[in-house]
C-alpha cells in the first residue's frame, strides 16, 4: 500500500520585539528564499505573505520533517541570508516562538486568501490583535505576557 498525506500548516511568526523591518522592497527575495528552502525540503509552498514585523507561510510538509525542525532551519537560514545580503537595514533575527496550525483541506483556498491580502486585512486589525484570534480559533489557550 502507498503512503498519502495531506499535512497542510499555516506558520506565523515575528520580527524580533515585533520590530517593522521587513521593508516592501525586500520582502519578494525573502520570499523566494523561502520558497527555495521549502521546495529543498519536499514541501509544497502555498502561499507567503506578511507585513513589516510578520510573516505568514501556508505550507504542505513533507512527513518526514518535524514541523518543529523545519521552522527552525527556516528562521536560521532566512535570518541569515538577510543579515549576509544586507536585505533588511534594522532586522536583527525572528522572535523566539512560533505559530503553527494544522489547517483542513476544505479551508485551504480560504487561507489562501487570507495570506495574499494581509495588507488589507493590517488596515483593519493588528498583528496582536491577529494572533490572539488564530489561538483562540484553534482552541489554543495562551497568557498573553508569554505572546511575544
Amino acid at each position: 500500500m502507498s503512503t498519502y498525506t495531506q499535512l497542510l500548516y499555516h506558520i506565523v511568526f515575528s520580527t524580533h520585539q515585533r520590530k517593522p523591518t521587513l521593508s516592501e522592497n525586500g520582502r519578494s527575495e525573502l520570499f523566494a528564499f523561502i520558497l527555495g528552502l521549502l521546495k529543498n525540503k519536499n514541501c509544497h509552498l502555498y502561499r507567503i505573505n506578511g507585513m513589516e514585523d510578520h510573516i505568514h507561510i501556508f505550507t504542505h510538509i513533507h512527513p518526514a520533517i518535524p514541523v518543529s525542525s523545519l521552522i527552525k532551519n527556516i528562521k536560521l537560514a532566512s535570518s541569515d541570508m538577510i543579515k549576509r545580503n544586507r536585505l533588511f537595514d534594522h532586522f536583527e533575527g525572528w522572535q523566539k516562538g512560533y505559530g503553527a496550525f494544522s489547517v483542513n483541506y476544505s479551508s485551504k483556498n480560504n487561507l489562501i486568501e487570507y495570506i495574499k491580502n494581509q495588507q488589507e486585512h493590517h488596515q483593519k486589525i493588528n498583528f496582536i490583535t491577529e494572533y490572539k484570534r488564530v489561538l483562540e480559533e484553534n482552541g489554543i489557550e495562551f497568557d498573553e505576557k508569554y505572546l511575544f
